[in-house]
């Protein structure tokens, strides 16, 4: 079924389904490895406690909802068994939430899980059309100035090139042996791997490659 692009496209409900079928995976993959329950909440507070304690202000501002709503993920991951709370030596009117052994464990499963579903993903479309739809996620979020701030921070897929080797003796360059038909995004750290440090040069770059800038 098709419609006009310029009117009848209902573009929010689908990105509604697409959001209701990750987190509906995630839940499910979770589960496979032995982590029942998975909450929406869980993928971006359990990697940014994995980076280390924080205190509920900064889980919460990191998460973008408010202090009070903080203090109920932060109880919700103690009464699982995957955080602890205690206050800063330094300041005591700091609560700081910090994970246990079995919240990083499950903190470690969300990386992984998050990379697969994304490798994946990026394996079930050709890149142009992984790219499109970058463009188009983040025109979604364009007057949201905050939102907008941390999709900044998302790199944008790329092609990678996947192994590279010395040219024969004499030739200049490079040569690729192995180049990604597909965008890399296993990584996982948030979710999105890091900048390569190289990047094809150009559209029809004919596997010319350039030093990305920083």
């Amino acid at each position: 079924m098709t419609c006009d692009a310029t009117g009848d496209y209902r573009f929010g409900d689908l990105l509604a389904l697409a959001r209701r079928s990750w987190i509906r995976r995630m839940g499910d993959e979770l589960e496979r490895r032995g982590y029942p329950g998975y909450r929406v909440a869980d993928a971006a507070s359990m990697r940014m406690l994995l980076r280390g304690p924080l205190p509920i202000g900064s889980l919460g501002h990191g998460l973008g909802i408010t202090r009070q709503a903080a203090r109920k993920v932060a109880r919700q991951l103690q009464q699982r068994g995957y955080a602890t709370t205690a206050f800063d030596p330094d300041d005591a009117r700091k609560v700081m939430v910090v994970l246990t052994d079995q919240g990083r464990a499950y903190a470690r499963a969300i990386v992984e899980v998050i990379a697969s579903l994304n490798q994946a993903l990026a394996e079930r479309v050709n890149p142009d059309q992984l790219v499109a739809a970058d463009i188009v996620l983040r025109a979604a979020i364009t007057d949201d100035d905050e939102l907008s701030v941390v999709a900044q921070r998302i790199p944008a897929p790329t092609r990678t090139p996947r192994s590279l080797i010395k040219p024969p003796e004499g030739q200049g360059g490079i040569e690729i042996t192995e180049s990604a038909d597909r965008p890399d995004l296993r990584s996982g750290g948030g979710g999105w791997p890091g900048p390569p440090p190289y990047v094809a040069s150009g559209c029809g770059a004919g596997g010319m490659l350039a030093p990305r800038s920083l």
